[in-house]
């Protein structure tokens, strides 16, 4: 208990530091760990390149070989390809927890200065982000380490102390290659990767539970704000960190894997969401004749796009947890199917007591809030600062505090 608590609580407290100040320190913070986040994979995208072509300790070009031998696809449950398909939707489940991007920006445009500029140019980059950030670092990892090497299997199936940075596929692949030094740097920025993700997912749960209140889905009192920050809103947010408490019993630890399906579940449910809602909006601007070229952005191959996030979502959602009918298993069956089954009883249900109806396209309100948007932004009498000019204020902004407070010498 002493051990975790001396891990646990001091990043629940910067948390609590970073999200109780101003969006601005928010945002500032995360410059910096999102920076870090940037350099540790291009330095691991440049250690599998210069590792697969031989420049390790051993001299060993190993290309691509661990996908000839054992293969690219791990078998699971069955023999075969079938079994390789398995292991492919197994793998898939589990990615499925880590996919964000898109919502965390929707949710922070209502606190940024000019939405219509750099909210643009912040949903521009989610196509690189996700190619760089998921597709290659997948790529890279299936290069680096084979997927039954001995001590990522060990790990894999809880049987080893490793946890954390150490339990890295690209840790093993350096330490298989007996390269001294940098798996030290790799872990160094992995915990600022962590660090960065749990203080972002801290910040998009506090306007979650604040948004809510506001519609009337949740307490009133949480959306009491101070300096622009949801105080009540913060502090029910900063209560679920003690649930790492629960990984000090094994039989505790079922709990918290009870809790990452709910959350899997719940975020592939609001991709599906965000998906339908997208098309009433692409209906809407049709049905009320308003060209979508008018728009700040324009996205593509709309709104094909659109169904095949419908089709793709609601495909993994049925299948999501197809294990526990072979046998059938009614714990396993709840745990990955619960969001399934709540989620539509709570809209029908809110439907029903609420009385409220579903909007046709033509009643649909695309106006809202456009004019005081509008007149925001035209107060607005220069340029907007590219990205190279806010570094370079902000590090001349540090540097002039460094000369201004030198530190003390004893």
């Amino acid at each position: 208990m002493e051990s975790l608590s001396i891990h646990t609580l001091p990043l629940a407290y910067h948390y609590s530091g970073i999200n109780f100040l101003a969006v601005r320190t928010f945002g500032e913070a995360e410059f910096w760990l999102s920076s870090g986040k940037v350099l540790l994979i291009f330095i691991l995208f440049l250690f599998t390149f210069v590792t697969m072509v031989g420049g390790n300790p051993q001299h060993d070009t190993y290309g691509f070989r661990y996908w000839q031998y054992p293969g690219a696809f791990a078998e699971y449950r069955t023999k075969g390809n079938l079994g390789r398909f398995e292991g492919f939707l197994a793998a898939l489940w589990s990615a499925a927890f880590t996919i964000v991007g898109p919502e965390y920006i929707s949710m922070s445009a209502a606190e940024v200065q000019r939405p219509r500029i750099f909210v643009k140019s912040a949903f521009k980059t989610i196509y690189w982000r996700f190619m760089l950030f998921f597709i290659m670092g997948a790529i890279c990892v299936g290069i680096v380490v084979p997927w039954n090497d001995p001590t990522l299997q060990v790990i894999l199936n809880g049987t080893s102390s490793a946890a954390g940075a150490a339990a890295s596929p690209y840790v093993v692949a350096m330490a298989n290659l007996h390269i001294n030094g940098l798996p030290h740097v790799v872990n160094a920025l992995l915990i600022t990767s962590i660090f960065s993700a749990g203080n972002t997912l801290t910040y998009c749960a506090t306007r979650s539970l604040y948004s809510l209140a506001l519609d009337g889905r949740a307490p009133r009192v949480l959306t009491k704000t101070r300096h622009g920050v949801p105080v009540y809103a913060f502090a029910v947010v900063m209560c679920f960190p003690f649930l790492s408490f629960l990984q000090l019993s094994n039989n505790a630890a079922q709990v918290l894997q009870w809790l990452v399906s709910l959350v899997t579940a719940g975020a592939l449910i609001d991709f599906l969401v965000m998906c339908i809602t997208y098309l009433s909006f692409y209906h809407a601007m049709r049905a009320q004749g308003i060209d979508r070229n008018t728009l700040p952005y324009v996205g593509y191959f709309q709104p094909y796009c659109a169904w095949i996030g419908i089709l793709t979502m609601t495909l993994v959602l049925i299948f999501y947890g197809y294990t526990a009918f072979a046998p059938f298993r009614i714990q396993s069956f709840w745990q990955n199917y619960t969001m399934q089954v709540v989620a539509p009883i709570l809209y029908l249900g809110w439907k029903f007591w609420k009385k409220t109806r579903v909007i046709k396209p033509e009643d649909v309100d695309l106006v809202w809030e456009t004019p005081i948007l509008d007149f925001y932004e035209a107060s607005f009498t220069e340029d907007p600062p590219s990205f190279w000019c806010e570094l370079s204020q902000l590090l001349s902004f540090w540097r002039k505090r460094s000369r201004q407070n030198p530190p003390s010498q004893n």
